[in-house]
């Protein structure tokens, strides 16, 4: 069957009835020697296939099992049956690829998501991962158009690299030395010097301070990559491979930052929303369902469609860690002593706790908070004038808490050596990055957005290892 085959999505889109059409894809079901359910990826939507059986040899009616890969030809009708307004009439069925049906692990029937994790080579064919996988596409696409429209360069920032963004030092390292007999210096350690790059080098954390030598010339930069960090972590939240979107503007302050990040975040929200409404429908139910079983005051409050609304339709509060401080220290949950931690004083680092209180209890709408005390913060944020805080923000939302980070960065060279000397920071490894604030340097600002944290919003799935295809995480690499 070499005929070009129409999307199911097109079908139930168009409806071409009356016209003779070829569909290929995946058997869902088949039931009654008669009905096939199938699926081909465009839509969570399956056609309904009718086989002529009287008129299907034997042999291939025996091979339509779930799982199998098929072909279709056959007349586009309207459907008599619930739930579908078109089927297939098929004259014709070809058999592309058989699955065992004693051993195809997705039969038709509630699979758990840990249980899917241990497949998840097969996992995209269910109807959960599918309307997840379609969802990530289309916030993959808007984030690039919603930068493209501002007339933003999309830069490629390394993989690999010789320092630490962050400072944080867990990073995986890459080397082509053979680690049963490294070469060794006189002194006994390491000889990086024999390394393919002839030094230390690591898969990268971020991609910023690379995208801010770009802002220094082209204005405007994104990045849109694979970061890495060794962080022996095994929570719903973590990964250890993971995509970062990080912007990097010339000549913004906070304030700019901050209409940015929420210009974007509204914008690709609203794509999704107007774009997968069914996918977002589906797994709006999903977690309708799943929060049935949970206790009364673990459910969520809004639905998840309500929750994306909630990001689009409402202005960001704005408010400075200190305001935010006293607005916790106040709150009946820290002084009933509700919060597992606690705020006893300024220059607590916030837990989600109580980002989602802000949130979800005191503003009712997302929260941008700025300002927060230096120690808690990274070398490259620009100090303010008292000296105690920096020019920082988060952006806060329902459900998970901090989706964004960012800052107007410091491009005063003699403080940002001396934040650097503070955190320990080597100057000498960053010379190139310290060059920018020699030669012309101009106030610029930039955040990062984790890529997965936002599908795992958009989605509502609790577990980030859930919205990217291959997770790797601490004793797991598969695939």
């Amino acid at each position: 069957m070499k005929e070009k085959a129409t999307s199911i999505s097109d079908l139930i889109a168009k409806k071409p009835i009356n016209q003779t059409v070829v569909v290929k894809g995946w058997v869902r079901t088949f039931r009654n020697n008669q009905f096939i359910a199938l699926s081909d990826g465009s839509t969570i939507q399956t056609l309904q296939v009718v086989v002529d059986f009287e008129n299907t040899a034997p042999e291939v009616l025996k091979k339509i099992t779930t799982g199998a890969a098929i072909g279709a030809r056959g007349t586009l009708i309207e459907s008599q049956g619930r739930g579908q307004s078109v089927e297939l009439k098929a004259a014709e069925i070809f058999i592309f690829g058989e699955a065992d049906p004693e051993k195809y692990p997705l039969q038709p029937k509630k699979h758990s998501l840990e249980f899917l994790r241990e497949i998840a080579h097969l996992r995209f064919r269910t109807n959960t991962f599918g309307a997840v996988f379609r969802v990530r596409h289309q916030l993959a696409f808007a984030i690039h158009r919603f930068f493209h429209e501002r007339g933003f360069y999309y830069m490629h920032t390394p993989i690999i690299t010789a320092s630490d963004a962050e400072g944080a030092g867990e990073m995986f390292r890459v080397t082509t030395l053979d680690l049963h007999h490294p070469p060794k210096t006189e002194t006994g350690g390491i000889d990086f010097k024999k390394d393919f790059f002839e030094r230390e080098t690591n898969l990268t954390v971020s991609g910023q301070l690379e995208a801010e030598l770009g802002a220094m010339a082209l204005g405007k930069v994104y990045t849109f990559g694979p970061t890495f960090r060794a962080e022996n972590s095994n929570t719903s939240r973590h990964l250890a491979e993971f995509w970062m979107i990080e912007p990097e503007v010339a000549f913004n302050d906070l304030d700019d930052n901050m209409d940015l990040a929420e210009a974007m975040l509204q914008f690709v929200i609203k794509d999704a929303l107007d774009n997968c409404a069914e996918d977002l429908d589906f797994l709006s139910d999903r977690l309708a369902q799943e929060d049935k079983s949970k206790p009364q005051d673990q459910r969520s409050e809004m639905s998840l469609i309500e929750r994306l609304h909630f990001i689009v339709n409402n202005t960001f509060e704005r408010l400075t860690y200190t305001e935010a401080i006293d607005v916790l220290m106040q709150s009946t949950p820290n002084k009933k002593k509700k919060f597992s931690y606690v705020i006893e004083e300024w220059g607590a680092d916030l837990q989600s706790e109580h980002e989602r209180y802000l949130v979800e209890k005191h503003f009712k709408k997302p929260v941008i908070l700025t300002d927060y005390p230096k120690e808690i913060k990274a070398f490259y944020m620009r100090v303010n004038e008292d000296d105690k805080t920096v020019r920082a923000m988060d952006i806060l939302f329902p459900g998970i808490g901090e989706i964004v980070g960012g800052s107007q960065r410091e491009e005063r060279l003699a403080v940002l050596q001396a934040r650097m000397r503070e955190m320990h920071i080597p100057e000498a490894e960053l010379y190139w990055y310290l060059d920018t604030r020699r030669f012309g340097t101009c106030p610029h600002a930039g955040f990062g957005l984790g890529f997965e944290r936002l599908v795992q919003f958009v989605t509502g799935m609790g577990n980030i290892r859930d919205v990217i295809a291959f997770p790797r995480y601490p004793g797991n690499a598969s695939f």
